[in-house]
This record gives structure tokens, C-alpha cells and sequence, in this order.
């Protein structure tokens, strides 16, 4: 299935327009158009907005041979949330956390139950771990920028 006919279905089963979705999404109706029926291949922040807005991922929608919408859907959301509180730098971070984590089972034969679970607290302890260093390291900020201006 092909990126247009995948915004398309995923449009239509939610039962919005071509204008409903190009409001959500922030472009024109002409876009969305061009998207769907012209294979026009959206910006990335664009193609994020569109994912998020029919409830799938970047990932179904770019992989012609992906059929769930919905894999890796925690993943996605977790490093879109990354990049929202720290950054590209944070990102790319996160990323590198997470593809060093998928190789410790390659090969393996850990369920996909565990395997899900096993990321899970991988990613909450990673948001976990950059919270404590904000909170710890801008103190030391707000103390060594006091310090110059006396």
C-alpha cells in the first residue's frame, strides 16, 4: 500500500475530510490532496503531524511494506516527547540508548512481551535520568550565574 493510500484509508476509517485533517495537521487542503492522490512525499514535521493525527506512525506511513499502523507506536511518542523537552541533542541521545538496547537481542529469543516491557522501563528510566540531571545541573547554573553577576 502506498503512502497516499495509507493517509487516505487512515482518513476516511476516521471518518474526516480532506479539510478536517488539513486543519489538524496545519497545511492546506490542496496538501493533504497532494498527499493522497499525487504521492507528494510531506516535510518530516508535517508527515509528524499527519501520523499523530490519523493514529499511526511515521513508520506506517513511510514503509510501503508496513501494515500496522500501530508498531512501535510507543516508541515514536516517547522520542517525539524527548525532542519536545530536550531538544534534537536529546533525540539523538535517546536514539542511540535505544538502538544499543534493540542489539543486545538480536538473535535472541526474549518474547515480544518482554521485549515490549523491556523497552518500556528502558524509556521511562531515560526520561527519568534526564529529569534528575535537569533539576541537578540547572541549580548549579542558577548558582554560577548569581555568582558572576555579584
Amino acid at each position: 500500500m502506498t503512502r497516499g493510500e495509507k493517509i487516505r484509508t487512515a482518513r476516511i476509517a476516521l471518518n474526516l475530510s480532506q479539510i478536517e485533517l488539513a486543519e489538524k495537521v496545519g497545511v492546506t487542503e490542496r496538501s493533504i490532496y497532494s498527499y493522497e492522490q499525487l504521492e507528494a512525499t510531506p516535510r518530516r514535521n508535517t508527515l509528524q503531524k499527519l501520523a499523530e493525527a490519523l493514529n499511526v506512525t511515521v513508520t506506517y506511513l513511510m514503509d510501503e511494506d508496513e501494515l500496522d499502523g500501530l508498531k512501535n507506536i510507543d516508541q515514536e511518542l516517547f522520542m517525539l516527547k524527548v525532542k519536545k523537552e530536550y531538544g534534537y541533542k536529546g533525540e539523538k541521545e535517546a536514539s542511540e540508548v535505544i538502538s544499543r538496547a534493540s542489539a543486545l537481542f538480536a538473535g535472541g529469543e526474549l518474547d515480544e512481551r518482554a521485549k515490549d516491557l523491556f523497552f518500556q522501563s528502558l524509556r521511562e528510566v531515560y526520561l527519568e535520568s534526564k529529569a534528575e540531571a535537569s533539576r541537578k545541573f540547572a541549580g548549579r547554573k542558577r548558582i554560577s550565574r548569581q555568582k558572576q553577576n555579584s
